[in-house]
């Protein structure tokens, strides 16, 4: 019998499982379908404290970066090597100096901090703005952050973009912010928790639905599978944007729905246009939103494989796949007015995901208090994978019995009403 049962092969699956069995916990992850087949094997892989507003989220986010770059083995916290780097083709390439805070020099550079094997990136994130009065907001929210941060003023932008559009306000490029390959990062954990911990401290269970809980009393101990029941010690629900319906089954109301975006890919580069993420304000005001209609705003990043990702959208239709060429047109557009230079390349494929989102925009962490046993690591929207290992840290910590590194209260899974949702 395993201590934990983990729910979901995504990526918040593989940190919980990773970090569980690191804590010397024997661990089975269970999932329906491949390693990181939902919402992780949709995403960009963004590990991002640039758009988070000050509070517990964004707590939670510099926790998880710190972890990010810890099991990559990359550079210290705040950058790449040279500073403040963006990779494309890991060639050497184009450098030049901007000016940090207080006159500090802060480099820019073509090459790439990779590391972990799942091509971890810490090129950074520069979020630009259309006017005057967006870049004064935008500077302000990063005060109130109190992150490490670059004010840019509209002719240091090349410094960083050479390729971006002209006549922007300005910009505020973030240092920490970074990349991932979404896939390959849960997969890894995975991998490595099994290879690393010993012997039979983490097992992997594709193809196994869970159908229900057994119970011991009032506490979980064990899901009941289309394979068969598994006891265990406690139960980590990592369902991702199936979250909510998991819950339902122990009796829990956890309000997660789905919320669907698009993501256009280019042909391969041959050598890097973008240097770093590259996204508009309005990117910060539609994750911060509630609203259920379609929102877009502009997303660009390169990989270190060649194409560029542009994205992004938000809607909330339930878990409707249907491919809409109209978001995609202007997902394109978007793009091509903040890089014109895309304009000549090709969009090769295009992908939905869903994102896992809660009324409040908080992730739901911790044990659950009407079903003692079953802990729920789920509800991260878009910030999932960015927010995974701080979340399966925390989540291991409860399990061995200490005392979490942050204050969960904000994220407790019995903090919702019915009528909120």
């Amino acid at each position: 019998m395993p201590d934990v049962v983990v729910v979901g092969a995504g990526a918040v699956g593989a940190a919980c499982a990773y970090y569980a069995a690191r804590a010397g916990l024997d661990v089975v992850v269970v999932d329906r379908g491949a390693v990181a087949g939902g919402t992780t094997g949709a995403g960009e892989g963004n590990i991002l404290v640039s758009d988070k507003e000050p509070g517990p989220e964004l707590d939670l986010a510099l926790l998880s970066n710190r972890l990010w770059r810890d099991l990559a083995g990359a550079a210290p916290e705040g950058g790449s090597r040279d500073g403040a780097g963006e990779g494309g083709d890991g060639a050497p390439g184009d450098e030049r100096a901007g000016t940090g805070p207080g006159g500090a020099e802060t480099r820019v550079t073509d090459r790439p901090v990779t590391g972990g094997g799942f091509e971890f990136e810490a090129k950074g994130g520069l979020v630009v703005a259309e006017t005057d009065e967006i870049m004064e907001a935008l500077t302000d929210l990063a005060g109130k952050q109190g992150v490490e941060h670059v004010a840019v003023a509209p002719g240091q932008l090349g410094d960083y973009e050479p390729h971006l559009a002209k006549g922007l306000a300005g910009g505020v490029f973030y240092p920490q912010d970074a990349q991932v390959q979404p896939m390959l990062a849960a997969a890894c954990l995975i991998r490595s928790g099994a290879e690393r911990f010993g012997h039979g401290a983490l097992m992997l269970r594709t193809g196994v639905t869970v159908t229900g809980f057994v119970r011991d009393g009032g506490r979980i101990a064990g899901v009941t599978t289309d394979h068969g029941d598994i006891l265990a010690g406690a139960v980590v629900n990592a369902a991702g944007t199936w979250g909510g319906e998991l819950a339902a089954l122990a009796g829990a109301h956890v309000p997660i729905l789905p919320r669907r975006g698009f993501i256009l890919v280019t042909e391969p580069l041959a050598r890097p246009l973008i240097r770093h993420k590259v996204y508009t304000a309005a990117y910060v005001t539609a994750v911060a939103s509630d609203s259920e209609a379609l929102q877009t705003s502009a997303v660009v990043e390169g990989t270190s494989s060649g194409p560029v990702l542009i994205g992004a959208s938000r809607e909330r239709v339930g878990f409707d796949r249907t491919m809409s060429v109209p978001v995609l047109e202007r997902l394109a557009r978007q793009a091509v007015e903040l890089f014109p230079a895309l304009a000549p390349y090709r969009a090769i494929r295009a992908y939905c995901g869903f994102r896992p989102y809660c009324p409040d925009h908080l992730p739901v962490i911790g044990e659950d208090p009407r079903a003692p046993g079953l802990y729920h690591a789920c509800g991260h929207e878009g910030a999932g994978i960015g927010l995974a290992p701080a979340t399966g840290h925390l989540i291991a910590q409860l399990l061995a019995g200490l005392r979490p590194d942050l204050d969960l209260t904000p994220f407790r899974p019995d903090r919702f009403t019915r009528e909120a949702s």
